[in-house]
């Protein structure tokens, strides 16, 4: 990894708020898509762990969530203030007004379970906050399911990383653990596109 996506680096350099700031901008804002969230939670829960991170596992456990929570909230609202006026030009050939009338017709069917599984789903926890702002979700069903996945993700792959930081052959094989961690996290994005490919739809 580049010391720049490294999460340990990450953690080292900006310490707690650092990660809160790095899951803020990952899931609400739409230029965070490339940060590591999955690994830095996993990375922080072990550091904690081995004590190289001199922060109480009760703090993060009630930081990282109210990060995560706080950026899908902005970018639920960043959706739906400046997303109608860009999906409602007509003459626009990436965005157009059928895309939000699908998006919104998908978050009706699906909504609940797409925004808390979209957690633990790379690149798309930030595109899908954005999409249900665009298409209209109804807030108070968002907020109540955009905080359950928070509180799930952000704690449960902590506490992942902290249980298992307590192993030993975890501790010394930190690299592959993460990428392994990265590896799970993708494999709801793979088994779409095999679905999308199969069904002749697009991925």
């Amino acid at each position: 990894m580049s010391s720049f996506l490294d999460p340990e680096h990450l953690i080292n350099t900006f310490g707690l708020i650092g990660i809160m700031v790095i899951l803020f901008a990952e899931c609400g804002l739409l230029v965070g898509f490339f940060l590591p969230g999955d690994s830095l939670l996993f990375t922080a829960g072990l550091l904690v762990a081995s004590g190289l991170l001199t922060v109480r596992l009760w703090v993060l456990l009630v930081a990282l969530p109210l990060a995560a929570i706080a950026g899908n909230l902005v970018g639920y609202w960043i959706g739906r203030r400046v997303g109608p006026a860009v999906f409602s030009r007509p003459d626009s050939r990436l965005f157009k007004a059928e895309y939000v009338a699908k998006a919104q017709a998908f978050f009706d069917r699906n909504g609940n379970r797409t925004i808390l599984l979209a957690r633990f789903v790379p690149i798309v926890r930030t595109f899908a906050t954005v999409m249900a702002g665009v298409s209209r979700m109804d807030v108070r069903r968002y907020v109540v399911w955009s905080v359950l996945g928070g509180v799930l993700w952000a704690a449960g792959v902590t506490l992942l990383g902290y249980f298992l930081g307590q192993v030993a052959v975890v501790r010394d094989h930190v690299e592959l653990f993460i990428l392994g961690v990265v590896a799970l996290s993708l494999v709801p994005v793979v088994i779409e596109v095999v679905r999308g490919r199969r069904s002749g739809r697009p991925a």
